[in-house]
């Protein structure tokens, strides 16, 4: 069999009456979608319920699944303990999904029923809890497989959708694969992730996309609109979408709402007739390993890049922090500052450095700040993996700071400039664009380390290398 049914589901905990009260009532509207979707999954007669949660266990280099032998869990969490589920494990089910994931190089992380070896006890989420407090009073009972979101590429996400259906076909099953999520947190001014707005932007879009069953269009979505919304169901949703691969789809969406500042959309998805067109696995790969060409053709083969990205590619999958520590070339053997930007078409993504060195070699210190410009930077939020491909990486090594006595003995374009005063410090880089006096370069890290413009300093230049 094949998968037989889909769909998304808001996991709001208000929007159970026995945990918002009068407040479940402003989403009515999301709980009789709720009861809705129920009933078209029971007409579907599917087998094995599988759902997929972002608030599940989630790591940076697998796609976890819960093996516990029975699924329980209560929403104590939201003062409602008397809410309990127990349910079973469709272990089968969930054995075999694992199987297909790891013959499409998906690696599968199993969460076992004892204390996690990373310190937790698998038990179900809200983002699962909630969805199924409205399917059981819709009347549905199925064995669930519970997994958790994963990191990886969208192209790797829609994969693992591609894995759960071989697996129905391979267990002759009919099985319905839900996505638990919710779309931009962002709505309104006193929003839960306060406001941006380009969030309601983004829930129109995934509407309009679920409701004309473009796949490709939401693999495809702005990834700056996405980190805007910030939202919690995109990536449940293309692992989700990945289940019907190859198949014609009538989709429906059966309600949105955003009361909260929190966009909820119910939908239900139905397959129809295969369709060759719709294969995108080998499609989707294609167009991935296309972006990383052009990018690789357009990148120089300086070494410090190199280490920069590769750095970034092995911790973003999860492997220990590697980078070469033998054969290094000599100019990058001993001790220097180093500053790793990075920028995503054409604007900054990230940047963090060090003025004094802190690692025995230039090589570590690109290493360690790379990483610190992906994940620290406190301007941007934390580059997601998807965005590598698209990123732009230089390192600026910093020669040895010295004093000077004002700004003539600055040029913009040449030296950087480091301001002093106290405790206080900031730095600028050289040759950035848009700062073409040393007034300017002054003034600006002044600002940022928080001196105000009649404050006395004390001014030191350096010169970089830049490799990009």
């Amino acid at each position: 069999m094949l998968i037989v049914f889909g769909g998304t589901c808001p996991h709001p905990p208000i929007m159970i009456p026995e945990i918002g009260r009068e407040e479940a009532n402003v989403v009515k509207k999301s709980q009789q979608a709720m009861l809705k979707l129920a009933q078209k999954l029971k007409e579907s007669n599917a087998e094995t319920l599988v759902m997929i949660s972002p608030h599940a266990p989630v790591f940076r280099d697998g796609i976890a699944i819960n093996f516990a032998p029975r699924l329980k869990g209560n929403l104590a969490g939201f003062r409602a303990p008397q809410l309990s589920f127990d349910l079973a494990n469709d272990l089968f089910m969930a054995q075999e999904i694992k199987k297909q994931a790891g013959d499409l190089n998906i690696e599968v992380i199993l969460l076992e029923n004892t204390e996690h070896h990373y310190g937790f006890i698998p038990e179900l989420d809200h983002g699962l809890m909630v969805p199924l407090y409205f399917l059981q009073k819709g009347g549905i009972d199925l064995p669930l497989v519970a997994i958790s979101m994963g990191l990886f590429p969208f192209p790797q996400l829609y994969t693992f959708g591609v894995a759960i259906q071989r697996a129905a076909i391979n267990l002759k099953k009919k099985v319905a694969v839900l996505a638990s999520g919710d779309l931009s947190h962002r709505l309104f001014p006193d929003a839960p992730a306060g406001y941006e707005p380009r969030g309601k932007e983004f829930d129109q879009k995934v509407v309009q996309l679920i409701g004309e069953a473009d796949v490709k269009g939401i693999i495809n979505l702005d990834r700056e609109l996405i980190e805007r919304a910030g939202e919690c169901g995109l990536r449940p949703i293309i692992m989700m979408l990945g289940a019907f691969d190859g198949f014609n789809l009538k989709p429906s969406v059966l309600s949105y709402e955003g009361p909260f500042g929190v966009g909820y959309m119910v939908a239900a998805i139905k397959p129809e007739k295969q369709n060759p067109a719709r294969n995108l696995l080998a499609e989707l790969y294609a167009s991935q390993q296309k972006k990383i060409k052009k990018r690789e053709q357009q990148e120089s083969p300086s070494f410090l890049v190199q280490v920069a990205r590769q750095t970034l590619e092995n911790y973003y999958q999860g492997k220990q922090k590697a980078y070469p520590t033998e054969n290094i070339p000599p100019e990058f053997a001993k001790r220097a500052g180093v500053f790793v930007s990075l920028k995503k078409h054409g604007n900054l993504r990230g940047c963090i450095g060090t003025i004094i060195p802190q690692c025995k070699n230039i090589v570590e210190e690109v290493a360690n700040n790379a990483i610190s410009s992906a994940t620290r930077d406190p301007r941007f939020y934390p580059v997601e993996i998807e965005e590598l491909d698209e990123l732009e990486i230089s390192v600026d090594v910093l020669t040895e700071p010295e004093p000077i006595k004002g700004l003539e003995e600055l040029d913009p374009k040449r030296y950087g400039v480091i301001v002093c005063s106290g405790g206080r410090s900031g730095l600028l880089l050289p040759d950035l664009e848009g700062i073409d006096t040393p007034a300017q370069q002054v003034a600006i890290a002044r600002q940022k380390a928080g001196i105000g413009p009649n404050e006395p300093v004390k001014l030191e230049r350096f010169e970089v290398i830049r490799y990009k």
